[in-house]
């Protein structure tokens, strides 16, 4: 296996060492892709001044899936692994990563994330769409043969969020099996910034809206599973609204929000559905523009 780790980061150079740190004790052999922008904060001097990385490729978008498609261009391996700048691969990670992908073109696995009260860890997700058996994964954790990203061509870089989760039904789509390694496991520590920030809502569900149209179509399976999660969010902060935790008025903006989210996302889903008719629907992949970079160092 020649692997490859495509690694996208932002403004997080103290958290991307680690991450470097990490691969090269316990994946020394990989080709190691930097994604780097556009940074602030000396990433790109840090980089520049390790042995470990083989690429650094920088970009002007802050979209991650835009980074992580300009990592999967510039990655060369026949396997390419995706890591979030801010997780750190454990020592069984690498071997587990092959064991997966002698399995299952895609293989993924758990993060495990440090908090006070102990620590915490995923578990495999998945679910039936219509008449796909959909297997969910952390784009954050994840590997592909290379001939299955060239198939998918990358991720679709109109979604500002969910992307991963597009992918999912995507493979799905085009008969792909994910293989789950408890083994390909990486660690967060939730200490160093005190969790992870709440997701805007607009963009929750025009993202969730636009990969089930795209994906599916206008079926009725598509609006019941667009209802049931707006209904599910719309109770829970209910709830917090009678704890006093939320106010009315906020509550009732995010409504909106949700509302003009799914209205917008339906409308481009049927557009891009209609954009990309082949299995793969994905009219803003990889092979869309040439742009992304603009800088890159190579120390092949």
């Amino acid at each position: 296996m020649d692997l490859s780790v495509v690694v996208p980061t932002l403004n997080g150079r103290d958290q991307l060492a680690a991450n470097l740190d990490a691969l090269a004790a316990h994946a020394p052999d990989a080709e190691v892709v930097v994604v780097n922008g556009p940074s602030a904060d000396g990433t790109t001097g840090m980089v520049r001044d390790r042995d470990d990385v083989d690429v650094l490729v920088e970009v002007s978008a802050r979209t991650l899936n835009v980074a992580r498609n300009a990592g999967i261009e510039a990655a060369a391996g026949d396997v390419v692994a995706l890591l979030r700048h801010d997780l750190v691969v454990e020592p069984s990670w690498c071997e587990a990563l092959a064991d997966g992908v002698a399995e299952a073109p895609v293989v993924t696995g758990p993060t495990h994330r440090t908090l006070r009260a102990g620590m915490t860890t995923e578990t495999s997700e998945r679910d039936v769409v219509t008449d796909r058996d959909v297997v969910y994964f952390d784009g954050g954790n994840v590997a592909f043969e290379a001939p299955v990203l060239d198939r998918l061509d990358g991720f679709d870089e109109y979604l500002e969020t969910g992307g991963s989760r597009d992918l999912a039904h995507r493979l799905a789509g085009l008969g792909y099996d994910v293989a789950w390694r408890s083994g390909m496991s990486v660690r967060r520590e939730y200490s160093a910034d005190g969790g992870v920030a709440s997701g805007d809502a607009g963009w929750k569900y025009r993202a969730l809206a636009y990969r089930l149209v795209k994906n599916y179509g206008l079926r009725p399976t598509v609006a019941t599973r667009t209802v049931r999660h707006a209904v599910d969010d719309a109770v829970s902060t209910g709830r917090d609204v009678l704890r006093g935790e939320v106010t009315p008025t906020t509550w009732a903006a995010t409504g909106r929000d949700v509302l003009r989210g799914v209205a917008t996302g339906a409308k481009d889903g049927f557009v891009a559905r209609a954009d990309d008719r082949t299995p793969r629907r994905n009219p803003k992949g990889i092979s869309s523009r040439d742009d992304r970079a603009v800088a890159r160092y190579d120390w092949r």
